[in-house]
């Protein structure tokens, strides 16, 4: 029996001022190895690591309604499925393990649907940004590295930025979970004037900081739309958080939280040594690459 294997990356989103618009992939990373059989009516999904014992078993496991989602769209045909994931993406900490999901369960689709084709990768940034709602978190799973993703109608647009090695990440992960929705649900409906301009020159100066103009990313992490009003879900969170920026660190909180990340030179990152983050476990990251999809 055919035997596909997705390797996708974790992502972070927002990096404070580029809310909904820019992404990053992370070098955490989900392998997931789908068994295809003749009987459709097989269905064995298997989880290590992360999820393990608390996601679905069925159809409504996100991987698997993703995959189903993408053989509808491209004219695939159901085959019995054997799913094995072995996650390392955290699950509800603000580091994309839905958007990777999707993604991971779209690239088996269409490697079911146009088999020895290879992925390609706007169609896969399109449906996965419709199904996971956020061209940020889904375009950097698809793409790896960092990008600028947004909505136009039902377009997706997508600019990859030119990051350079220099730049690493550094997250402080909590073991408490904070769900996206509810932290979207805390978010207002309009802002101050001034809040709005502080935040335009943070986010137009984001990505020239990531790419070139190290310097001033601390600036262009800084945010003025989300965090502050997302402190009470996730107060320990904010509280490092705000330590790391008063030491100079590029901080943030990554995605919808309540996981911390820092973005920055080595030196940018190693002002953070001095802070102490009882409670949250630290994992230094390189970018993410993009997904992978292997057959054997």
């Amino acid at each position: 029996m055919a035997i596909l294997r997705v390797r996708v990356s974790g992502t972070t989103a927002n990096l404070g001022s580029g809310f909904d618009c820019v992404g990053m992939a992370l070098s955490f990373h989900d392998e997931l190895e789908l068994e295809l059989v003749d009987d459709p009516d097989v269905l064995e999904i298997e989880v290590e690591g992360e999820g393990a014992g608390n996601v679905p078993q069925d159809d409504s496991h996100l991987v698997v309604s993703s995959m189903l989602t993408g053989l509808a769209a491209w004219g695939g045909e159901r085959p019995g499925i054997r799913l094995h994931c072995h996650n390392r993406i955290p699950h509800s900490r603000g580091l994309g393990s839905s958007a990777s999901a999707i993604v991971a369960g779209l690239a088996f689709a269409w490697g079911i649907s146009y088999p020895g084709a290879d992925l390609d990768l706007p169609e896969l940034t399109r449906l996965s940004s419709l199904l996971e709602g956020h061209p940020d978190n889904a375009g950097a799973a698809v793409w790896g590295g960092a990008i600028l993703g947004w909505f136009e109608g039902n377009a997706v647009r997508l600019v990859q930025l030119n990051v350079p090695p220099a730049i690493s990440a550094r997250v402080w992960v909590p073991e408490f979970e904070v769900g996206t929705a509810g932290a979207r649900s805390v978010l207002p409906d309009s802002v101050a004037r001034t809040d709005a301009v502080d935040q335009a020159i943070a986010a137009a100066t984001l990505p020239m900081a990531l790419q070139r103009r190290h310097d001033l990313l601390w600036a262009a992490t800084s945010d003025r739309l989300h965090q502050a009003h997302r402190a009470g879900l996730m107060p320990s969170s904010f509280e490092l958080m705000t330590a790391l920026r008063e030491e100079g660190v590029p901080a943030a909180i990554s995605g919808a939280g309540p996981t911390v990340i820092a973005v920055g030179t080595r030196e940018q990152l190693s002002r953070s040594d001095v802070i102490g983050a009882e409670g949250f476990a630290r994992h230094d990251l390189a970018l993410g690459s993009g997904v992978e999809l292997t057959r054997r």
